[in-house]
């Protein structure tokens, strides 16, 4: 065969490699499966350094056949109030869901554990076991496996305000607050307060535009949404614990996933689990918290009276009772299962 003839077989066996390669490349790719993890939380907030911690766990556990990645502050734009919507339906493969946050679709979640009814670590610890069944058996109704939890800090929630301190409820009451779930909305308007749930996300734009007067928030996490840039004072208001976030996967999907990639994600959930499950240095990060805040100009006042605090959580728990009964169904259980198990 001629030299021309030659060049023309080595194309052929040139370009044929190349097609080989390329099918195999398209085969590794499509048989590494990607599992999409939706993290509302924004990545600042240190439980999404812990769940980056449960990603790399699995990832490491798997050696690349099936990865998971986390996109976190809502970067998916899957509202965190539509996850029972979205997260059956396979949208993402696994969501961070927090109860409070369903109510509208779940109503006997958000009356699991209402805030500012437990004060104490004390409690809280007692009421966990139970909070973790109940959230198991109420996300099966909605076809949502919970396949791992993340523990919330015990929380003091203080109340920023943009142009002038607030420390009693009876100032409160000329303020428009900013709140996060229904039961603070009943409680505070059981108080004379105008309050409104506005979404994290929105928060800051509607301080800085005057929406509302004032925000409630957790001072531990006021920097991660840049709250001290719109507020000029912050008082505490009352203690709060709640009930963990939960790592949710669609049933179907759980159920289909192979056993080696169920084991690694329950080994990673739950050292995920136990490094959260921890509240003793709790309150010292809370006044390291507002030790920084007030270096970056916030003014922290003296805190709201224990007269206006026990005021608060008496009309918590009274909305409390109410929202379970209102809510129905499996509700008004749930609540006696919590209040048993806190020995009440």
């Amino acid at each position: 065969m001629g030299s021309a003839g030659g060049n023309i077989m080595n194309k052929i066996f040139k370009n044929v490699a190349i097609g080989l390669t390329g099918a195999s490349l398209t085969m590794t790719a499509a048989s590494a499966e990607e599992w999409r993890f939706n993290n509302f939380l924004p990545e600042t907030r240190p439980e999404s350094a812990q769940l980056e911690q449960f990603v790399t766990e699995v990832n490491a556990a798997l050696g690349g056949e099936t990865s998971l990645k986390l996109y976190s502050g809502g970067s998916l734009g899957l509202p965190n109030t539509d996850t029972l919507r979205f997260l059956p339906k396979g949208a993402v493969e696994m969501s961070l869901m927090w109860a409070n946050y369903l109510g509208r679709d779940a109503p006997a979640l958000s009356s699991v554990v209402v805030q500012g009814t437990i004060g104490s670590i004390a409690e809280f610890e007692k009421a966990i076991p139970t909070v973790r069944d109940i959230y198991e058996e109420e996300f099966a109704e909605w076809d949502v496996a919970s396949v791992g939890y993340v523990a919330i800090p015990m929380l003091s929630v203080s109340v920023f305000c943009r142009e002038e301190p607030v420390r009693t409820i009876a100032d409160l009451k000329t303020k428009k607050l900013r709140v996060w779930a229904r039961d603070q909305v009943e409680a505070f308007t059981s108080l004379g307060v105008a309050a409104q749930i506005i979404p994290q996300e929105e928060m800051y734009v509607a301080m800085k535009t005057g929406v509302v007067d004032c925000a409630l928030y957790p001072a531990l996490y006021a920097h991660t949404v840049s709250l001290q840039e719109v507020s000029k004072y912050a008082s505490f208001l009352y203690p709060m614990a709640s009930g963990p976030y939960v790592i949710g996967v669609s049933a179907d999907r759980w159920e289909k996933t192979d056993d080696t990639v169920k084991a690694a994600i329950s080994e990673a959930a739950e050292d995920l689990w136990v490094r959260t499950n921890q509240y003793e240095a709790d309150y010292q990060r809370e006044l390291d918290a507002r030790d920084k805040l007030v270096e970056q100009g916030i003014v922290w006042g003296e805190d709201f009276s224990d007269e206006d605090r026990q005021m608060f959580v008496s009309s918590v728990t009274e909305i409390w009772a109410e929202l379970a009964e209102e809510a129905g169904g499996n509700a008004p259980a749930y609540r006696e299962r919590v209040l048993e198990a806190l020995g009440r």
